[in-house]
């Protein structure tokens, strides 16, 4: 299993109604901003618009400025568009781990930039690679 990658709208929007009708106030995905050896690529420029991705599917976020194909919230502790990079404007921890919150900020439930060092609830999922891998290393092992 890995953290959950939101890569369709039906995904979305399935978990943001859970976290509604559980009263889950936000959740870790698996979304992360590169922020580490090999993120100087020209197609990840500027960092904070194109350099988000999906660590479990390692397929990379639409830029944050097409709000078409994200579901990054509209404010947010500065009352400003995600990811706003808070924290590290207010006390230096730079905010490369993506959350839900469930109308946290008074905003609805939207994804949000977050320092990675808070602790959250997360969602896991399948993953396929993963169960292949294990199949065949493990032969003789069933998987349901």
């Amino acid at each position: 299993m890995d953290s959950v990658s939101l890569l369709t709208k039906e995904e979305n929007e399935f978990i943001k109604s859970r976290l509604v009708r559980d009263k889950v106030k936000y959740i870790w995905t698996s979304g992360r901003l590169c922020d580490f050896k090999g993120c100087d690529r020209p197609d990840l420029q500027p960092k904070r618009v194109n350099g988000w991705f999906w660590t479990s599917d390692l397929r990379k976020l639409a830029p944050t400025t097409d709000r078409s194909q994200n579901d990054w919230s509209p404010s947010g502790g500065l009352k400003m568009p995600q990811p706003d990079n808070r924290e590290e404007r207010q006390n230096g921890s730079s905010e490369n781990c993506l959350a839900v919150l469930n109308n946290f900020y008074g905003d609805g439930v939207h994804w949000h930039d977050v320092a990675c060092h808070h602790r959250k609830p997360f969602v896991c999922k399948d993953n396929e690679e993963l169960i292949k891998y294990v199949r065949y290393t493990n032969p003789n092992l069933r998987i349901l």
